[in-house]
């Protein structure tokens, strides 16, 4: 069996210019960092990417060796982590192991500051 990655949903940003149009753009995201061979970031990855299917907000993925400018700047040390970002500003990471219960209640909460915004 095998396992194709590209039809999961998640969106891929692939520069740094692209991340500041995003951030500035959407009022709710998340976003599944990765880097190169991290068994751990493509065990997690479907698991997250299955979840984006429950949520109204975009879900996006980018390769932290791929956009340096971005992990600098989010100062990002470890891979996978998972960030949820409201109004531009992030309220949640979860950085290397994701407990998955913990990010669905992050979520949730996303979920119910959009709804108050509306």
């Amino acid at each position: 069996m095998i396992f194709e990655v590209e039809e999961l949903p998640m969106k891929e940003i692939g520069s740094f210019k692209q991340w500041l149009d995003i951030i500035a753009s959407e009022p709710r995201l998340v976003v599944f960092v990765k880097t190169n061979h991290c068994s751990v970031c493509e065990g997690l990855y479907p698991q997250v990417a299955e979840l984006e299917e429950d949520y109204p907000f975009p879900f996006y993925r980018v390769n932290a060796a791929q956009v340096p400018e971005m992990a600098g700047q989010l100062a990002l040390f470890t891979a996978p982590v998972v960030l949820l970002f409201h109004e531009g500003k992030e309220t949640a990471r979860f950085a290397r192991f994701v407990p998955m219960e913990q990010l669905k209640y992050r979520l949730d909460e996303l979920l119910e500051w959009g709804e108050g915004h509306a």
